[in-house]
């Protein structure tokens, strides 16, 4: 435009594709560091059943004594699996523990002189940062791929029905044997250990966040499992009647609804009946199965615990004492 019109010039700057090929080379050059950092620890778990039932997935050593860490759907129900490492190297691991509750499994590897690289803290995390996985897709040993964090505090329902809280949601792409590899930051922290995408969707996959590990671990090498606690009964998420909410002032409209109460146990016990409506646990609120699950800790077995229930539209107070899960297994299928 002319000075004229009393309008200024308008300066486009031409855009200098050396600017997008330094952008593009930073960036690799930060997963590849990431990579050579964290990739001789990362290997290949290949797991057989014995009755003809193979497998595969991934997992990180992340000590020098040979401890692995990856996820307890991996392993499944053996007692021992087959490590690949990146060198070549194949040698045994025993499983040291697992726990189906956050997806995690310890392994200890034999041999000597393996490569190892520590765990970091995942609390740092932000929206946007980029993040790699590492793992054996499809067999594909030693396989990267790269995105960001999409968002953190995610939750799952793992294969056990527990919850699966505080995850990292990121869309560095994840296949089936990608599951107990790392995940990995730029500056080569490993920061979740990865276990699930969704099955139909693109870019929307979940790592389980190392500082849950860091909690979980030292229960899996001392004991092999996590302990629980549980009720000895099955139950549903319920939405409770308003006008029931309203005449007893509850903080919640819902609760847990009571479908079945098994022979022998903790429910049965504390007199605890079908159709019942959980709405407090040791002075905790219930509003649904996610809330009772997170209640049911190693802390509560063996402890009386205040139980509150809506039985005919009335409040009921009750003592249920918890017991341990793997104790009261033989009861069948409970919470």
């Amino acid at each position: 435009m002319g000075a004229g019109n009393g309008s200024a010039d308008l300066q486009i700057r031409p855009r200098d594709e050396t600017d997008d090929r330094e952008l593009l080379d930073a960036y690799s050059r930060a997963v590849i560091g990431a990579v050579d950092l964290v990739g001789p620890a990362v290997v290949k778990v290949n797991v057989s059943s014995g009755r003809g039932a193979s497998g595969t997935g991934s997992g990180l050593i992340f000590s020098p004594d040979g401890l692995v860490l990856t996820n307890a759907h991996v392993v499944g129900e053996v007692s021992s699996v087959e490590l690949t490492l990146v060198d070549g190297r194949r040698t045994t691991a025993e499983v040291a523990g697992r726990d189906a509750g956050t997806d995690l499994a310890v392994l200890r590897a034999a041999g000597a002189d393996l490569p190892w690289h520590m765990l970091s803290d995942s609390g740092h995390l932000r929206v946007g940062q980029v993040v790699i996985a590492i793992g054996s897709p499809y067999g594909f040993q030693h396989t990267v791929t790269a995105g960001v964090v999409s968002a953190v505090g995610r939750s799952l329902r793992s294969i056990g029905g527990r919850p699966l809280d505080h995850l990292i949601q990121t869309d560095a792409a994840l296949n089936p044997g990608n599951s107990g590899g790392p995940l990995v930051t730029s500056r080569g922290e490993v920061v979740g250990v990865n276990t699930a995408a969704l099955v139909g969707v693109q870019g929307i996959n979940f790592a389980i966040p190392v500082n849950t590990a860091r909690e979980v671990v030292p229960a899996l090498l001392r004991d092999g499992r996590i302990k629980r606690s549980v009720l000895g009964l099955s139950g549903q998420d319920v939405t409770i009647a308003r006008r029931v909410v309203r005449e007893l002032q509850l903080p919640e409209e819902r609760g847990v609804g009571v479908v079945q109460v098994l022979e022998r146990g903790a429910a049965e016990a504390a007199g605890i009946r079908t159709r019942d409506i959980i709405v407090e646990f040791g002075g905790v609120t219930i509003a649904g199965i996610d809330d009772l699950h997170r209640v049911l800790t190693e802390q509560a077995i063996d402890r009386p615990q205040k139980l509150t229930v809506i039985r005919g539209g009335q409040r009921r107070h009750l003592v249920v004492v918890p017991r341990d899960e793997t104790a009261s297994r033989h009861l069948g299928p409970g919470r």
